[in-house]
């Protein structure tokens, strides 16, 4: 079975290895890349202290927002429905 990137909406090959985290979503090498850099941008930003529990927690909310897999208002997107894997397409 295909799996399809959570942020940019792509097939992810089957024979392509992800990141050990990057996987859990699944998310493409390449959009991890990009939350990799946007990471350190997210933690200068909100002053973010990575020995704080509640700061590694606000990190990773974060992390799920930039992915797609959780809205900016922290409702968590049901991907098993096949309508929430297109944003773009109007909702009924």
């Amino acid at each position: 079975m295909a799996r399809i990137c959570t942020k940019c909406k792509a097939e992810i090959p089957d024979s392509e290895q992800l990141d050990a985290m990057a996987a859990t979503y699944p998310c493409c090498n390449k959009c991890w890349a990009e939350w990799k850099t946007y990471r350190i941008m997210v933690m200068n930003e909100l002053r973010l202290d990575m020995s704080l529990p509640e700061h590694r927690k606000l990190l990773k909310k974060n992390e799920k927002i930039f992915v797609g897999v959780l809205t900016p208002q922290g409702d968590v997107i049901d991907f098993s429905n096949e309508d929430n894997r297109k944003p773009d397409k109007p909702q009924a």
